[in-house]
């Protein structure tokens, strides 16, 4: 994969794939961080006096021209970030943006409206990809979350172009998470979240051949406490699925990897009421679990301390209630609390991290989560193999 230091783009048209599916709200961006995370890539390009070519997805608009998600406001932000005009056409096709394309200045930048208000980009339609290729002489993929999606934009387009390579966002993403699990400090600590075991199973089987611990948490640790024989009276836990849990249980102690789970959880009759803690095995029938209770979050400290290297994905409680936050809030402060390699992915666990105040203290959060998961789970990312 190259490196866009590599690259000649003197006067020349380079088109760069960004990722700028923020959230908006009557016309305003409401979270930049995407957005400013193109920064470094785009005022190389302009020092470089290429002619700057950006596009993305916003939404799922289902190949529809859905105003709501136009880029516009988009452009109006990343102008007020970069200092500096960026003009916005209202199609990435067809000979309007062609034209504006050809009018571009050293050093100018345009954004394209959103691809997905064609259905061709995520068909990776040939039509639409040697459309859009043909806007340019340079092709920079700066977005590593959509990297796992065979999209026009993001293989399409670099099957079809000689020169090619990887933003600084992008190869800053692939070199911290090649770094954590091709040669981590150790030991390697693995956090793993969320609803569901069934999404994240082939992530858990690849981890288990790299980790020293595992430590699972939210509704995923229900099944896992299930497959144990445990009652959890009416949390949250996929039926189909125990079988799943107890062979990876059986893996990890095959490769010596020690299994955290919790000991004891923030049951409640509904998510609107407050909880109680109870251990695993006495919650009771008319009760659901959502959070880890205090001696969980004890235990998951300890294994935590003087960690080498620590990977993060998914909540560990239903964190969005302020009464089933505290797991959560308080795993990602004894994370940040680490002096270690750490990295968190997935837009619940960037949430629950900013909701702890601990942004800063993280190596690197990934925005990618799709990505995130495929990377961890040792899968060729379609948007890095078509950079080779």
């Amino acid at each position: 994969m190259k490196d866009i230091k590599t690259l000649e783009v003197s006067g020349k048209r380079v088109l760069v794939r960004v990722d700028y599916n923020v959230p908006l709200s009557e016309g305003q961006v409401t979270d930049d961080t995407r957005i400013r995370a193109s920064l470094p890539t785009l005022r190389w390009l302009r020092e470089k006096e290429a002619r700057v070519i950006l596009c993305s997805h916003l939404g799922r608009p289902k190949g529809q021209r859905v105003p709501e998600m136009s880029l516009r406001p988009v452009a109006e932000r990343l102008a007020e970030l970069l200092g500096t005009p960026v003009k916005f056409v209202e199609d990435c096709i067809g000979e309007a943006v062609e034209k504006e394309v050809q009018a571009l200045q050293q050093g100018e930048v345009l954004l394209l409206e959103n691809l997905r208000f064609h259905k061709g980009e995520t068909k990776n339609d040939p039509e639409f990809a040697e459309a859009l290729a043909r806007l340019a002489e340079v092709y920079v993929n700066d977005a590593f979350s959509v990297s796992h999606r065979a999209h026009a934009s993001v293989v399409g387009v670099p099957q079809r172009l000689k020169e090619k390579a990887a933003g600084f966002q992008l190869k800053r993403e692939v070199d911290y998470l090649s770094r954590a699990l091709e040669s981590p400090e150790r030991p390697l600590v693995a956090v793993a979240g969320g609803a569901k075991i069934s999404g994240k199973i082939e992530v858990l089987n690849n981890l288990l051949s790299r980790v020293d611990k595992l430590l699972i948490g939210g509704a995923m640790a229900n099944t896992f406490l299930a497959s144990q024989g445990l009652s959890l009276g009416r949390s949250l836990v996929e039926e189909t699925e125990l079988e799943t849990a107890r062979e990876i249980l059986l893996a990890a102690r095959e490769r010596g990897v020690k299994v955290y789970l919790p000991v004891d959880l923030v049951v409640a009759e509904s998510q609107e009421e407050e909880g109680e803690e109870v251990p695993v095995n006495r919650v009771p029938e008319s009760k659901a679990a959502y959070d880890i209770g205090e001696e969980t979050v004890a235990l998951f400290t300890r294994a935590l301390s003087r960690a080498g290297t620590i990977l993060w994905n998914g909540p560990l409680g239903l964190f969005e209630k302020p009464a089933f936050a505290k797991g959560t809030v308080a795993v990602a402060r004894a994370i940040a609390a680490e002096n270690a390699l750490t990295l968190a992915g997935g837009g619940d666990t960037l949430a629950a991290i900013k909701a702890a105040g601990v942004t800063h203290a993280f190596s690197y959060l990934s925005t990618g989560g799709g990505a995130f998961l495929e990377f961890l789970a040792g899968k060729e990312l379609p948007g890095l193999k078509a950079l080779e």
